[in-house]
């Protein structure tokens, strides 16, 4: 019996953890792909509330992506096609989770202030 109960720990555990969004993982998405044309990273994050990130990230950032592919600014940014790329990519939608996350956590009417990395 304590064989089995162990077991179905160690499978609770396997499971879970690795499907929970992680917040450096998001910090570390948003320093590498959005702070190339965001350069005031911390107020663009803070800029928002998090009701308003929450929309933007639902459906893995569809609402998200849309409105970066639509824009008339980022679209006369030399990477387009790349950026392009990227939003429509599996790697987005899979890493879009940690993303929420973060800018979630630090969103304007959270209180919190990432700290430099």
């Amino acid at each position: 019996m304590k064989k089995i109960i162990f077991i179905f720990m160690l499978l609770v555990l396997f499971i879970a953890i690795p499907s929970q969004a992680a917040l450096y993982k998001g910090q570390r998405e948003f320093s590498k792909v959005c702070m190339k044309c965001h350069i005031d990273g911390e107020a663009f994050v803070s800029s928002m509330k998090k009701r308003t990130w929450k929309k933007y990230m639902k459906k893995k950032g569809k609402k998200l992506s849309s409105v970066h592919l639509k824009s008339i600014k980022f679209k006369e940014h030399k990477k387009y096609k790349k950026y392009k790329k990227y939003f429509t990519s599996k790697k987005f939608k899979k890493k879009v989770r940690h993303l929420k996350q973060f800018v979630i956590e630090y969103a304007k009417d959270s209180g919190n202030v990432p700290a430099c990395n």
